[in-house]
């Protein structure tokens, strides 16, 4: 069965999204030396569950607000959807949709980068009802 193996952040200020990462969640970021500005992001121990990804300029405009998403949503765990939301916005994102519940897995939420991307945060608690 395919699963996902890497992921990719568009923004239209590279530096300003990779401070939000490292800030919020503490990934690593690294040049990726090729044709066009690219960063690796290493987001955990390699033998813990979880993908790497990447982060490039964005070309075209950026998302438009109340678009239908059309891209992948990454979803990142988190030890506190609450601490990690007020980080979020602290850090110059934004609540796309606030913390619910998702009975029998834990807490999700949804923000906005710098870069108007949308993200996941996922607390998990199986106590959820």
């Amino acid at each position: 069965m395919p699963r996902p193996i890497h992921f990719e952040i568009h923004a239209a200020d590279c530096a300003r999204a990779i401070r939000f990462y490292q800030q919020l969640f503490a990934w690593e970021f690294s040049r990726f030396e090729g044709p066009m500005e690219y960063h690796l992001i290493k987001t955990g121990d390699a033998t813990a569950p979880g993908i790497d990804g990447g982060l490039m300029a964005r070309m075209g405009g950026p998302p438009a607000d109340g678009a239908a998403v059309n891209a992948y949503v990454c979803t990142v765990d988190v030890s506190s959807v609450d601490e990690s939301l007020a980080r979020a916005t602290a850090l110059g994102g934004s609540l796309a949709l606030p913390k619910m519940p998702i009975p029998g897995i834990g807490w999700l939420a949804y923000a906005k980068d710098t870069e108007g991307n949308i993200f996941g945060m996922m607390q998990m608690d199986p106590t959820v009802k």
